[in-house]
């Protein structure tokens, strides 16, 4: 009986989502993403991972309304076939969706992070080459250009889009700046003023870089230090409630079993 209702309930529910999209359902979809109130987070996030294009904001965004309804709609049919409650089905579903997109968004937090992760692990061994370049006597946009086409990683392309600017006309402190605003790395903002400073002044360029680059390697240490501190206290989870526990238990027991036969005579 409950089962006779899920073809109309399905038809019901795909007209009011029709009837609240419109008439162009993926037209208004696109502009409905384009007001959200998170894009401005969002764009931020996904610029850091090389999206950063308004184009990418949107695909982002559909695909993860999509895989939302997508598990929603699944979870709600099973829900029906199962015989349950349709109260109950709409709760489950509401829930798996909600889940769905949320599971989502922090997966694109989780990828943020371990991008700068990624530039904070190569600013040193960067910075040593950017200054070795310097030493040779090439000036500072030649140096990086350099460092932007030979090597690899996240920071080098970030120095190749400074470079893209300045070819274009841009000037050299202002994409500097731009780059260090959308990098959230304190290493390369401090990296990036000190820099700017001292290409604008006219100050020696080699002092500043090997200072950040044994600050970078200090920062790498404790970085890696303090993971080396969380991974110890999570090893103690197995030794505290598994290992010792049978440990105790091998030493008690041919006590308990003598304790057992004594009781038993």
């Amino acid at each position: 009986m409950k089962t006779s209702l899920l073809i109309p309930t399905l038809f019901a529910a795909t007209g009011s989502l029709l009837i609240l999209l419109g008439a162009n359902p993926m037209s208004d979809l696109s502009t409905r993403i384009a007001q959200s109130k998170d894009r401005a987070s969002t764009s931020n996030r996904l610029s850091e991972i090389g999206l950063d294009s308004p184009k990418d904001f949107e695909r982002y965004r559909t695909r993860q309304l999509l895989i939302s309804a997508a598990i929603g709609f699944g979870s709600i049919l099973l829900m029906f076939l199962l015989n349950h409650p349709p109260v109950l089905a709409l709760l489950l579903s509401i829930f798996a969706s909600s889940l769905t997109f949320a599971l989502i968004d922090r997966d694109l937090s989780k990828k943020v992070k371990q991008q700068r992760l990624m530039i904070d692990s190569e600013f040193p061994a960067v910075i040593e080459m950017y200054s070795l370049a310097l030493s040779a006597g090439e000036t500072p946009i030649v140096a990086m250009e350099r460092i932007a086409i030979t090597a690899k990683g996240s920071l080098p392309k970030e120095f190749l889009g400074v470079v893209n600017q300045v070819k274009s006309g841009k000037p050299f402190h202002l994409a500097l700046d731009e780059m260090g605003r959308g990098l959230e790395s304190l290493l390369i903002r401090r990296f990036i003023d000190s820099l700017i400073i001292a290409t604008l002044r006219g100050a020696p360029l080699n002092e500043v870089l090997q200072r950040h680059a044994r600050e970078g390697r200090e920062a790498q240490r404790n970085r890696v230090l303090g993971a080396a501190a969380k991974a110890e206290i999570s090893m103690m989870i197995p030794v505290v409630f598994l290992i010792l526990p049978i440990s105790i238990l091998f030493a008690l027991w041919p006590s308990l079993a003598n304790l057992n036969l004594i009781a038993g005579t």
